[in-house]
Parts: structure tokens; sequence; C-alpha cells
């Protein structure tokens, strides 16, 4: 370790630079961060000092990988902390990763539960350290192994909770916003309807403003077809010769004029109808009624004699 000290009017900078040869990569992969850890303490008199410590981190780890599968924000830094200091004291590891110390061993024994971090006691001291990386694997498909458990009591009880609905509850209508909520209607469309079952649509397309729309009905009209749901589609003229091949699959298809195209989607199926508005932010608007299921069917029937296949 190289100290410099910098006196400047009454305060003492004491500049440490600090390398870890055990986990030093090619400088090629750092960077140079720059944290600040302000220590006060009075060893003579009442003079401040402040601790500049300066590190360096690999940068080709993204601690959002870690985020992702679970960890809080501060149990990601203090995981990755530790990996960089091997066995270390709880007091190295708070500066190491910017958590206070009031705070370190709730995240530490957060982190023993999950089987990311084990300890050991020195001198009656703990010195804690990360597991092997491969632990996270584990963790991850432990993790897995109790979503999937609860995922099947859920699929267990639904059917007791739909027996809670009181059958005059469902409504008219309701307004839904969003492409991931589009997404949960339309796939509930087909859960309805499987298997066997049939639908029409209008004004079929894909809406290039929204990200992971041609995906993900390109995977829609898989899942249609393996569950035996019947399709009869107008589609926008311009989506001709450019609709993915899942979606010829159990479907009769015609064109709609571009003077009818409108970015507007339209299924209707049994007692239901969902209007699909394309938008930067799109609304869907659900519908649970049997006149206007025949208002629309009116309207398909027409522009279908209308349209070319």
């Amino acid at each position: 370790m190289t100290i410099f000290e910098l006196h400047l009017s009454h305060v003492t900078h004491i500049v440490c630079f600090i390398f870890s040869p055990q986990y030093l990569l090619p400088l090629s992969n750092y960077k140079l961060y720059i944290e600040v850890y302000k220590l006060y303490y009075t060893p003579r008199g009442s003079i401040y000092r402040n601790i500049y410590i300066i590190r360096m981190l690999n940068q080709d780890m993204n601690p959002k990988l870690l985020e992702n599968i679970g960890l809080t924000e501060a149990e990601t830094r203090v995981y990755l902390a530790l990996v960089e200091l091997g066995s270390t004291k709880t007091g190295y590891l708070a500066i190491k990763s910017g958590v206070s110390y009031s705070k370190i061993y709730k995240i530490l024994y957060r982190l023993e539960q999950k089987g990311l971090v084990g300890h050991i006691i020195k001198g009656k001291i703990k010195y804690f350290k990360a597991m092997d990386p491969k632990t996270i694997l584990e963790y991850m498909n432990e993790k897995s192994k109790n979503l999937e458990a609860q995922k099947v009591e859920i699929e267990k009880a639904i059917p007791e909770l739909q027996m809670l609905i009181p059958s005059d509850s469902t409504p008219e209508s309701v307004t839904y916003n969003g492409f991931k909520a589009i997404k949960n209607i339309l796939l509930n469309m087909l859960e309805e309807l499987k298997p066997n079952g049939n639908y029409h649509v209008m004004g079929a397309m894909y809406e290039k403003d929204i990200f992971g729309a041609r995906p993900f009905f390109k995977q829609f009209h898989s899942e249609r077809a393996k569950n035996k749901i019947k399709i009869k589609m107008l589609a926008n003229s311009d989506t001709k010769g450019n609709l993915e091949p899942e979606t010829f699959k159990l479907a009769e298809i015609r064109y709609l004029p571009k003077y009818l195209m409108t970015n507007m989607h339209i299924f209707f199926y049994n007692n239901t109808v969902i209007l699909i508005l394309w938008m930067k932010d799109p609304i869907a608007f659900y519908i649970n009624s049997k006149e206007a299921v025949k208002s629309f069917r009116a309207y398909f029937d027409t522009f279908w004699k209308m349209s070319k296949e």
C-alpha cells in the first residue's frame, strides 16, 4: 500500500491506492472508479480527517444479473465485494461494498440463507466469505422449484376462487393499458377457446412501435394451432406476404383494402369483444356483450365480401 499525504489547510487527506493481487486481472479489463468514504475521528484534538479510497473494479460483471434473479441492490454489492475480498471481517466488507455497517449483518444473514455466503470463526471473530459462484445456479434452481410448487398450488386454488365470484359480476366493459396487459388478455382468450374453439379478427397487423409484438404473435398463433383453435381473419393489406407462417395454420385469411385499414385490432368470440388500439402505449377494451359480438359479426361479414384473398 502506498500512502500520499496532502496537507490542505487544517485537514489531512489520506489517499490510499489499494490493490488485491489475488484478484487482479489485466488492466484492460478495468476502469478506475473513485469511491469516497468519510471516516470521522479525533485522534488528536478535534481535527477531522477524510479518508479517500480508490479501488479498481472489474467492469465485465454486470450487477443487474444478480438483481434480476432476486438479490437486492445491497445484497449484490455485498456479495460482489466478498468475491473480490475473499475471507474478511465486516468492517472491511462495509467499506468495500459501500453498505452501512449497521445493515451489513442483516444482509449477510440473508445471503447465508440463500446459500451464497458462509462464515468461519477465528479467535472469536467472524470472517465471511462468498461461496463458489456456481452456487448461484443452485440458488436459481431452488428458486425455480419453489416457483413451480407455488404455481401448482395456485392452479389448484383457481377453481375454488372462481366459484366465489358471483354469477352476475362479469363486467360489461374493462379497459387495459400496456402491451403486457394485452398479451395476457389474448393468452386468456386461447385458454377459454381451447380445444377446438374459433374466433374472428379484423385489422390484423404488426405494430412496429411495440417492441416484441411480432415475436409474440408468432408464438401466439403457434399455441393457437397446437390447441386446434380456428381463426377467420381480415388482415390489413400491407401485411400481405409479411405474415408469420404460423398465422396460416387452421386459418381463413383475407386482406382489407387500404381505405378500410386502421390501427385498431378487433377480436370477437362467444360473448366477448376485444378492441386493441395500437399506439406507443396501447390500450385494449374488453367487452362482454352478446349484442356487441352480433354487431361486429355483421361488420365482419360485410367486409369479408369486400376483401381479397
